[in-house]
């Protein structure tokens, strides 16, 4: 052979080299992206699923308490297998703070359940407002949020009732659209620039 072609032919064999090298290269970096977005997405997932207040039945006095869980730590130890819970607030704390946490179980059985924007809004839906009968569908808490009706006819804000309070209120409070709380505050408010006329049929 020539030896010419003994250069041409190592040339060759290099490109070919340099090109798989490139190749693996390339292939190895997509797999770690690829492993890097499932990641991230699995953290993520977890993270939300697990973020929030919730509300369980306490094992030690078997009434209603607000708890959140740690969603970080959820989320990380996602990463390695099933998601390790734990406490991050509760509001039996700071007296119970060192409680055995045996109320983990119900939300490692339920995330979704146990959460607290989740039952309220299950709770309103299709259920129609005290006052102008309109039936609720989706909620959206940031903009209108509806309220509550007492039993004793007061207009009652979410944020005016202790989280494990809620599924009691649940229980003896009517629901209240956005519209109608800030109409029917305002009559409660201002009774005397108010004028009441009856419904022309």
């Amino acid at each position: 052979m020539a030896k010419g072609d003994e250069m041409a032919a190592l040339d060759e064999f290099f490109r070919t080299s340099i090109t798989a090298l490139y190749t693996l290269y390339a292939l190895a970096g997509i797999a770690v992206l690829l492993g890097i977005v499932f990641a991230v997405r699995s953290f993520l997932r977890t993270y939300f699923n697990y973020h929030g207040t919730r509300i369980i039945t306490c094992p030690e006095t078997e009434k209603y308490a607000a708890v959140e869980v740690d969603a970080a730590h959820a989320a990380v130890s996602r990463l390695f297998g099933a998601p390790e819970l734990r406490l991050d607030d509760c509001s039996r704390w700071p007296e119970r703070e060192n409680c055995p946490q045996d109320c983990i179980w119900q939300i490692d059985l339920s995330p979704i359940g146990c959460s607290l924007r989740r039952m309220l809004a299950g709770w309103y839906q299709g259920k129609e407002c005290a006052f102008c009968r309109r039936t609720f569908h989706h909620i959206q808490w940031l903009e209108h949020k509806p309220a509550l009706l007492s039993p004793t006819g007061a207009i009652i804000e979410w944020d005016a009732v202790l989280p494990e309070a809620i599924p009691e209120a649940l229980a003896t409070h009517k629901p209240v659209c956005s519209q109608c709380k800030v109409v029917e505050t305002f009559r409660a408010d201002h009774p005397d620039l108010v004028t009441d006329r009856p419904w022309k049929q």
